[in-house]
């Protein structure tokens, strides 16, 4: 995630992520000018009796623009639901180490296993949440907390740290009221993890991403026909111009609403992870 200063105008205008929108969005911008510059060369040179009327795109680009909003707000829902959750996380990671930092002796055999259990459950949904966890920290784990062959890693995680609460209630260094204060807390990690996975596995619905595609480009082709005799050439400006509007908009909602993953719109799990990994540390070692 990109971090930045909102008073600053200046830059915002000059951002290298707006080459980076104009870069993706070149072929389509192209294709439109091209194609804005057939109809209006053909109207030009063949004279064609027409007289276009800019009332119907007009009443269109009004509901259009409701869709785009809608569009917008529905992707920004899921990336702030998705930080609401990792600000939990945080919190949670906190509270677990606090509370077994003050329930366990540190020269428990399982203290410091539980320690990296909660340092590294962060680091592991995060890349569960984008390409998979590498194999690397897979082995590290593995060295580290000798846990099972699961594919799942953050599922894996949790259950060691589940096990290792339940050795440490068995062998008396927590009650059993101390023993439901750290088994909610483990608990409530799985249910974080549940709520990225449903942010990241369930997609906008098919029919609503197709007929929004659809009719932004209906309105794009048809362009040209409502302008071309009132604006001539000027019309190939317009149609790239409202094109360029208008899927920077989608793509900017097609960047959020996965906010798990790399691109500069997403959340900063990267930071997020680090700050949880001190912290845990920080509290640990009192």
């Amino acid at each position: 995630m990109l971090n930045y200063n909102p008073r600053h105008w200046i830059i915002f205008l000059i951002h290298t992520y707006s080459k980076d929108i104009v870069s993706r969005l070149m072929p389509g911008l192209i294709m439109v000018a091209v194609f804005t510059s057939l109809i209006t060369y053909g109207f030009e040179k063949f004279n064609i009796n027409y007289q276009s009327n800019t009332a119907v795109h007009s009443i269109l680009g009004i509901v259009l623009g409701f869709f785009l909003v809608f569009r917008t707000n529905t992707s920004y829902d899921r990336w702030w639901e998705g930080r609401k959750v990792w600000g939990a996380l945080v919190n949670n990671c906190r509270n677990l180490s606090m509370k077994l930092n003050a329930m366990v002796p540190k020269d428990h055999p399982l203290y410091e296993p539980m320690q990296i259990c909660i340092s590294d459950y962060p680091k592991a949904l995060k890349e569960h949440l984008r390409n998979g966890v590498p194999e690397r920290h897979v082995q590290y784990l593995k060295n580290k907390l000798s846990i099972s062959d699961m594919e799942h890693i953050p599922n894996a995680i949790a259950r060691e740290l589940i096990i290792n609460v339940n050795k440490i209630k068995k062998d008396g260094t927590i009650d059993g009221h101390q023993y439901r204060i750290l088994d909610s807390e483990v608990s409530s990690l799985t249910d974080l993890l549940g709520m990225c996975e449903r942010i990241k596995n369930t997609p906008l619905p098919f029919s609503y991403v197709m007929f929004m595609k659809k009719f932004i480009f209906t309105y794009i082709i048809t362009l040209p026909f409502a302008f071309v005799t009132q604006f001539g050439y000027w019309t190939i400006a317009i149609a790239v111009l409202l094109l360029y509007i208008l899927l920077s908009i989608e793509l900017l909602a097609e960047e959020i609403e996965d906010p798990f993953g790399t691109d500069i719109n997403d959340l900063p799990t990267d930071e997020l992870s680090i700050k949880i990994n001190n912290n845990v540390e920080e509290i640990m070692k009192q």
